[in-house]
C-alpha cells in the first residue's frame, strides 16, 4: 500500500527556496522553514552532527527526541522496522497533522532516536515541507523554532533573533503569512499496536 498526496500548492512553491534548502541539508547544516503547524528548525535526520546542532540551538537535552517528516508511507517504512498495521488505519482516519511515535527506528542519526528505540514520524501533506522531503529523498527533522520552554513560533515574525542568527539558512517561503496554527496530534503505537494518545 502506498499513499500518494497531491499537493495543489506545489505550483506556488518557490523552487529556488527549495533548491537552496536541499543544498544546505546535503551539507549537513540547519535550516528554518515553515511547516503546517508552526515554523520549524530542520536538518537531515540521518546526520548526527546536524541533529546535535539542532539540540544546541534549542538549548534542549538530547534525551528528548525530535520528530521527523517524510513524504510518503514508503519512506516511513525505510526508517521504522515493522510498522504496526494499525498505523495505516490511523493515518487514513485522521483529519489534522498527526505524528506517530513508533518503535524500532532504524537508519536515522542515533541522537535522534529515543532511549527506548522509538521515533516520532509524520507524513507531511503541507506543500513546502512535502516538496523538501520528496526532493531530498530522506526524512527531515522537524522541531518548533524556539528555545526549549518558550512559546512555539506560529508565524515568521514570532521567531527570536537568537534562533534566526543560529541557523544556516532561513527559507523565504510563507514568511508573509499571519494566521494561527493548530499543533499536530501525537499518538504513540507500540510494536503490538497498542494506541496511546499523547496530544489530541
Amino acid at each position: 500500500m502506498s499513499r500518494v498526496f497531491i499537493n495543489s500548492g506545489r505550483k506556488m512553491i518557490n523552487k529556488g527556496d527549495i533548491k537552496n534548502a536541499i543544498k544546505c541539508r546535503k551539507q549537513g547544516v540547519v535550516i528554518l522553514y515553515s511547516i503546517y503547524t508552526v515554523w520549524g528548525i530542520g536538518c537531515d535526520a540521518t546526520n548526527a552532527e546536524a541533529v546535535a546542532k539542532v539540540y544546541k540551538i534549542k538549548h534542549r537535552d538530547d534525551s528528548k527526541a525530535l520528530i521527523c517528516l517524510v513524504d510518503s508511507d514508503n519512506r516511513l517504512q525505510r526508517y521504522v522496522r515493522n510498522v504496526p498495521s494499525v498505523a495505516w488505519d490511523l493515518l487514513d482516519a485522521v483529519t489534522k497533522p498527526t505524528t506517530l511515535i513508533l518503535d524500532n527506528a532504524v537508519n536515522l542519526a542515533p541522537n535522534l532516536i529515543a532511549e527506548d528505540g522509538s521515533i516520532g514520524m509524520r507524513i507531511t501533506k503541507e506543500p513546502f515541507s512535502y516538496e523538501l522531503c520528496f526532493r531530498f529523498q530522506k526524512p527531515i527533522v522537524s522541531t518548533s523554532a524556539n528555545i526549549s520552554g518558550e512559546p512555539a513560533a506560529q508565524n515568521y515574525g514570532d521567531i527570536s533573533e537568537e534562533i534566526l542568527s543560529a541557523v544556516d539558512y532561513v527559507c523565504t517561503s510563507r514568511r508573509q503569512e499571519h494566521k494561527p496554527h493548530t499543533p499536530s496530534s501525537i499518538i504513540k503505537l507500540d510494536k503490538d499496536g497498542v494506541v496511546k494518545v499523547i496530544r489530541k
